[in-house]
């Protein structure tokens, strides 16, 4: 109804203006000449794709890592050194020592280090979107998600969270109909959001690092982008073949502003509003997570009673992480450290690389941030091992701020219990498909594990492909008094 009413409408215009106005011969602006290229049926997404690598390459690998670099190599190891030196100097104890230069400089200092990437990762996204380039990429997306039960409005809420996923949460409340509403809320997380650079960026120079002969990382940021993105539709696929999530795909129709050159102020103000947040967090909530993770990882139970150990193996955090380890041992990482690096994520998504930073300073690598890459890199038996540790963070809940905002904005219990435990389930499910899977393809031998993961493969590309059992029962869905 709202696609016929919206038609009629510009008929009506139509109209009136071929009446009235008298036009001189139509000539093709300079944004119709770059949206015939852009918004093109066949170059649209090859084009958007590799505007995306280009936007990633330039601020994950190689301006941002330089920057990057000497942020965490040169400054942040200096701030260390100077404090170091002044806590010795008053007489400060060993453990106010470490607390304050392994545990607050230490793990504060593994993600502000990466505050340099973000800000060259926002500025080119805000030009993008300011620029108009973004509003066509959800028009060209429009045609992608139709076919697979979503409409171009709930892409927006998708390029929003590529900034930070509560905004994103938010911005579903254009969708009309309850079922793409509910969809999108539970599947825009999966895009990498501003927490979640800091952590690829990490483990993109793992995972680069572990393939023999290959240090290059810059496919990796990219990767994750577009990985969220077939993550989105595959549960679009999946939950729009279910009763609750069925329904035709809301009506997309949006005017394309003219291209222009952006403004300086309105860029950097974006930027700003961006790290101003991820800086503020860093300040309160990863300020105490680093102290926590300091305590559990350094102090422990010995045969002389609880206080300090000298091996980060007999740690309270080691004895957590244990317990909980070996459900994530299918994924790859059972080790107690990424473990460790996960739970904290749920937190925020920041807290995974302060808690390596902590974990790392701990066991007595501060001297060289490459031994605490290093470091992070022992955790993992292999290359497809650290993959799936950053899979996972990359698909599991987000952040306890945008749970709270999901709760928010489902205004049903039942259906935010239903998103949580979708993400988390889903995320362990595609996990344990790639490690058990991918080990066995690259020489790995067949186990109970790789049998497991076969069988959900198999399962996983049923409920792709099986015929939609309300295709034709589908209408458009309601939208909810409250939601409205």
């Amino acid at each position: 109804m709202e696609s016929i009413v919206t038609d009629g409408r510009y008929q009506f215009i139509q109209k009136i203006v071929g009446t009235t106005v008298k036009k001189a011969k139509e000539k093709l602006t300079t944004s119709d000449k770059i949206d015939r290229i852009v918004t093109n049926r066949i170059l649209g997404i090859p084009i958007f794709i590799a505007v995306m690598w280009l936007v990633y390459y330039i601020s994950v690998t190689t301006v941002g890592t330089f920057v990057t670099d000497w942020t965490n190599d040169t400054f942040v190891g200096a701030i260390q050194n100077a404090v170091g030196g002044f806590l010795t100097n008053i007489g400060a104890s060993d453990l106010i020592n470490g607390l304050v230069v392994d545990g607050i400089i230490g793990g504060l200092g593994a993600v502000l280090g990466f505050v340099p990437q973000m800000a060259i990762l926002f500025l080119f996204l805000s030009i993008l979107e300011d620029c108009g380039y973004m509003v066509r990429i959800a028009f060209v997306m429009d045609r992608v998600f139709r076919h697979f039960g979503l409409s171009g409005k709930s892409f927006i809420p998708l390029l929003i969270s590529s900034g930070c996923g509560i905004p994103g949460i938010m911005a579903s409340k254009t969708i009309e109909q309850d079922n793409d509403r509910r969809l999108t809320i539970m599947t825009a997380t999966f895009i990498p959001c501003g927490a979640k650079l800091p952590v690829i960026a990490m483990m993109g120079g793992v995972i680069a690092g572990e393939v023999a002969g290959y240090q290059e990382s810059s496919f990796i940021a990219p990767l994750m982008y577009f990985v969220g993105i077939v993550a989105v539709l595959v549960s679009a696929i999946i939950l729009k073949k279910t009763k609750p999530f069925s329904g035709k795909p809301a009506p997309f129709v949006m005017e394309l502003p003219q291209y222009h050159i952006p403004q300086a102020k309105t860029v950097l103000l974006h930027v700003w509003e961006r790290l101003k947040g991820f800086i503020i967090k860093a300040g309160t909530i990863l300020f105490l997570a680093c102290v926590v993770m300091w305590f559990l990882g350094g102090f422990g139970f010995t045969a002389d009673g609880f206080g300090l150990v000298e091996d980060s193996a007999d740690s309270l955090m080691a004895a957590i992480g244990g317990v909980i380890a070996p459900l994530f041992a299918p994924l790859g990482f059972g080790e107690w450290q990424p473990v460790a690096a996960s739970i904290s994520g749920f937190t925020a998504k920041e807290a995974i690389v302060s808690t390596m930073g902590v974990l790392a300073n701990v066991s007595g690598d501060t001297e060289d941030a490459v031994t605490v890459a290093q470091g992070v890199a022992s955790w993992f038996p292999s290359t497809i091992a650290a993959f799936t540790f950053l899979l996972f963070n990359l698909l599991d809940s987000p952040c306890l701020a945008a749970i709270a905002t999901m709760a928010q904005q489902m205004q049903s219990r039942k259906w935010f219990w239903f998103a949580i435990l979708f993400q988390n389930v889903f995320a362990y499910v595609v996990c344990l498909i790639v490690y058990q899977v991918g080990s066995f393809v690259t020489g790995g031998a067949f186990g109970v594990g790789t049998a497991v993961g076969f069988i959900l493969l198999i399962f996983l590309l049923f409920m792709l492909f099986r015929p939609d059992p309300y295709k034709d029962q589908k209408v458009y869905s309601k939208r909810s008094v409250q939601a409205a």
